[in-house]
Parts: structure tokens; C-alpha cells; sequence
């Protein structure tokens, strides 16, 4: 299981914010931080509109993502310091100028939101680092999605994909879970989830039908400012869905055979029981179901899955409230 909380924009352009985040973030047990690297004037322009009008500083989405920006010599550190708390540093880009600036910075790996899919300009840029890729499917249709795995396929790059649906925040009918094994059975590859449902429920669900990576927004609290918070899970819960995800995880690399239940033995014998007698019976009563009880443990009579083989017969002696029923006590 590869564990990815997303920081975003959950900085709102601050450093001090965005370190904070990394050092919260290094007590989760998560593996990796990803950040967004945007270059605005390389990515967007003045008539990109704002998908949610949430800021009250910045006039158009353009003015945003130059507030997002850091430097190269900020990004070094920003990844020095994921380093430092053994973090894998990983970021999307949104342009092929961010992607020459993270290659200066040094990434292993590189992901491509939902809205690059389809940006083959970009993913040739990023084919000819020759590193990975991880693929959001967010508003991808499969017709989409096979024509981008044909173009990695083409350039010889490793690539995963995560079901993704692009909706801050994602409704219960929109998961898509379904599409989590179907993703598997079509390409081949290792898929996972990208989550914005805000809740730790929905990534334990995507590992239990087969996701081995998963992504989702950080954020400290819900109700900060920005465009992911809503969609975001918080700190504690993300100590929590680490622990419950990789237990899942473990329980699937260690399949039970239900053919064989030989290590339960022991247990079997103080839970299961044998048969008794519910009342004072003289010899030569024939037994009825009424007579008779089950009592723990299995190994001091009868078993009880056998009852129907001694409804209808006679006792050979007299028996007690509560006896246990043995072959001897039968004629």
C-alpha cells in the first residue's frame, strides 16, 4: 500500500504553513506529500474562471495561481524537508515548465491530475524524464483513458491509475468504487483511489476491493479557507485511516483457507458442545427433542450435531437433570 496525502493548496501560499503541514503530516504514518507546482502564466491566463469562488484577495484565478508560486531555491527546501521527516516529496505539474522546475528539484515519481490526462503535450514531457507516472481518472471516459495508456505504452513509461471522480466533495453516488477492480482487469497495472469524499470510510472501502495506493487531500481543519478544505481529510483521521488501510492490506496478503480449520481445534473443544438431557428421565424413555440440551464443553458426550441420530431412542439407564448424553446411556 503506497499512501499519498495531498497538500495542495492547503497552504495558501504560505511556507511557514506548508512546513507545518509536513511535520503534522511525518506523525501519520503516511508515505509521501504531494504538493501542486503551479506557474501561473505557464499554465493558465486571465480567462480561466474560478470552479469555486472562494477567495476574497485575489481578483481572478490567474492572480490565485501566481499567489500559489514558489520559488526553485523554496521547492528544494520544501523537499529537503520531506526528506528530513522521511517523506517521499512528489508534486503535480501543470505546465512543461513546471515539470523542467521539479526536475531540478528531484522527484521519483510524477502525478498528473484528472484535468492532464489528456494533455498529451504534458505527458510527453514528462515521458522523456523516463520516471513513473500516476494517473488521476477523474473526467476521463475509458475511450480517454486507453488512448492516454496507448500513448505511455508507446514511450515505454511505468504508469499507475487511480479512480478519481472530480467532485469537491464527492458524494456517496459518486464514488465509483465499482471501477476500482474494473481499472485492474483493463490495464494491467497496480490502480488505486483518489479521494475527496472527506471521509475515512472511503478509502478503507477502495483497499478492500483492491486499491493499493491511495491519495486524498490534508487539510488542519475543514473549515479553513481554500478550494480543497470541504473535500479534505484532517490530520487525526489520517492517523486513523493509515492504521485501518494498512491492516486491510495486510488481511488481503493473507488469505484464509476455509478448507482447513485445523488451528481452531483447541478453541472448538471449550465452544462446541455435546448433548444432554433438560429433566430427570428414567430408563427406557424414548428420547424426544424436548429432552434434550446442548452443553459446552464438545468432548463430554454426544455431540450435538448428531441429535437426530438419537431422537427416537431408549435410554439404558436412568439419568439426572442436565447429564451428559453418552453411547453407554443408550439402548
Amino acid at each position: 500500500m503506497f499512501i499519498i496525502a495531498e497538500i495542495g493548496q492547503a497552504h495558501d501560499g504560505s511556507l511557514g504553513i506548508l512546513h507545518s503541514y509536513i511535520d503534522a503530516l511525518a506523525t501519520t504514518g503516511v508515505d509521501a506529500i504531494k504538493f501542486q507546482t503551479h506557474i501561473a502564466l505557464a499554465e493558465s491566463s486571465i480567462h480561466e474562471p474560478f470552479r469555486v469562488k472562494f477567495s476574497f484577495e485575489d481578483n481572478t484565478r490567474l492572480d490565485y495561481w501566481k499567489r500559489m508560486e514558489f520559488t526553485l531555491p523554496q521547492w528544494k527546501e520544501i523537499k529537503a524537508h520531506c526528506d528530513e521527516v522521511g517523506l517521499e516529496f512528489m508534486s503535480s505539474p501543470f505546465s512543461n515548465a513546471a515539470v523542467d522546475l521539479l526536475e531540478e528539484v528531484g522527484v521519483k515519481r510524477y502525478k498528473v491530475g484528472s484535468g492532464e490526462v489528456n494533455n498529451f503535450l504534458l505527458l510527453e514531457r514528462i515521458a522523456q524524464t523516463r520516471k513513473p507516472i500516476i494517473i488521476s481518472s477523474g473526467m476521463s471516459s475509458f475511450e480517454e483513458l486507453d488512448q492516454t495508456v496507448a500513448f505511455l505504452k508507446d514511450r515505454k513509461v511505468d504508469y499507475n491509475i487511480l479512480q478519481c471522480t472530480t467532485a469537491y466533495p464527492t458524494s456517496a453516488t459518486q464514488y465509483g468504487l465499482n471501477v476500482i477492480p474494473e481499472l485492474k482487469e483493463r490495464y494491467g497495472v497496480k490502480v488505486g483511489f483518489s479521494d475527496h469524499s472527506a471521509k475515512v470510510a472511503t478509502c478503507i472501502a477502495a483497499t478492500a476491493l483492491g486499491a493499493e495506493i491511495l491519495e486524498f487531500h490534508a487539510v488542519f481543519d475543514r473549515r479553513l479557507f481554500g478550494p480543497d478544505a470541504k473535500s479534505s481529510l484532517e490530520i487525526d483521521e489520517i492517523t486513523s485511516l493509515v492504521k485501518a488501510v494498512t491492516d486491510i492490506s495486510t488481511a488481503l496478503k493473507h488469505p484464509i483457507d476455509k478448507n482447513n480449520n485445523g488451528q481452531f481445534a483447541d478453541l472448538k473443544g471449550i465452544f462446541e458442545k455435546s448433548l444432554a438431557v433438560n429433566r430427570d428421565l428414567k430408563a427406557g424413555h424414548q428420547l424426544s427433542f424436548e429432552d434434550l440440551e446442548a452443553k459446552k464443553p464438545s468432548n463430554m458426550g454426544i455431540k450435538a450435531a448428531k441429535y437426530t441420530e438419537i431422537v427416537g431412542r431408549k435410554l439404558a439407564r436412568d439419568l439426572d437433570q442436565w447429564d451428559f448424553l453418552n453411547e453407554d446411556d443408550l439402548q
